[in-house]
């Protein structure tokens, strides 16, 4: 089995959910899992215009959005910290995700959790 299966994949392959699971537990991930610019806009922090300025510096020198805010002066350190720790406390993962729209129990998450990491290994 490949190292690089991913867990949504495994659970299809074992006959467990559906593929159109996956894609409604990554729909939810992204809705919930939402990235610093998206934090910071809701919260009037910063605007479409700056999120796309950062973006686009992002892309030229590869640093951390946060970084890049703050260097620019478009969000203040303090700010930064704020966006991080609240992005950190709402961040659904796949099996929560999986979890919330009813398709596998807590239980049963953790069970193949375990079971794809052996065989992400070959044991």
């Amino acid at each position: 089995m490949s190292n690089f299966i991913r867990f949504g994949k495994y659970l299809v392959a074992k006959e467990i959910i559906k593929p159109a699971d996956v894609i409604s537990a990554r729909m939810l991930q992204r809705r919930n899992n939402l990235m610093i610019g998206e934090l910071a806009k809701t919260k009037g922090w910063i605007t479409d215009d700056d999120i796309l300025k950062i973006l686009i510096i992002q892309e030229e020198h590869g640093e951390k959005f946060g970084e890049i805010a703050v260097k620019e002066k478009y969000l203040k350190q303090e700010q930064v910290e704020k966006l991080l720790q609240e992005q950190k406390d709402s961040y659904m993962f796949f099996g929560e995700a999986l979890v919330s729209i009813q398709v596998i129990t807590e239980e049963e998450v953790s069970g193949q959790l375990k079971e794809f990491e052996k065989a992400k290994q070959g044991i």
